[in-house]
């Protein structure tokens, strides 16, 4: 079961995303096991910028040419994680900390925009700060979602003014 409530229960291709990024990616992060959503990722398609907690696209790279290289990071750091002490369920505060209710759709392709802002208490006494956000591109292949990269590490909320 779900601890996150899926905010799309009507729609099938949001719902599925949302399923995607959401209790499976933070399931299969939280056990540092890379299998359960290997085959959510358009493989030969993928990029991913780092955007290097900058709201100033200039400050962004990409870091990630292949997804080979986004799941070596993915899992450096999920083993990282996995050696902190919680004073809590690690799961439970990812998902506490999560917000994906947007989701745009255009034919094939879908931008997913996912914000974590929360904090998961430490076993000593301090806490684990989540906040930024990720933009997701997604397009559906054979029928199912997949993902073919991201723009993340972003600020949350972003400062950039309006220039309009």
């Amino acid at each position: 079961m779900s601890l996150s409530t899926n905010p799309f229960p009507g729609d099938a291709d949001r719902s599925a995303i949302w399923t995607m990024l959401v209790p499976r990616d933070i399931k299969a992060f939280v056990e540092a096991d890379w299998s359960m959503v290997e085959d959510d990722f358009a493989a030969d398609d993928f990029m991913g910028i780092h955007g290097n907690r900058s709201d100033n696209p200039d400050g962004w790279s990409i870091s990630f040419p292949t997804l080979a290289s986004y799941r070596d990071e993915w899992l450096r750091q999920a083993h990282e994680s996995q050696k902190v002490e919680f004073a809590e369920d690690q799961e439970a505060g990812i998902h506490r900390a999560t917000s994906l209710t947007e989701i745009e759709i255009t034919g094939e392709r879908a931008l997913a925009r996912k914000k974590f802002d929360g904090e998961i208490k430490l076993a000593d006494g301090g806490v684990d700060r989540l906040n930024w956000q990720t933009l997701y591109l997604c397009r559906k292949i054979d029928g199912a979602w997949k993902l073919t990269g991201f723009i993340g590490y972003l600020p949350y909320p972003m400062g950039l003014p309006s220039s309009r």
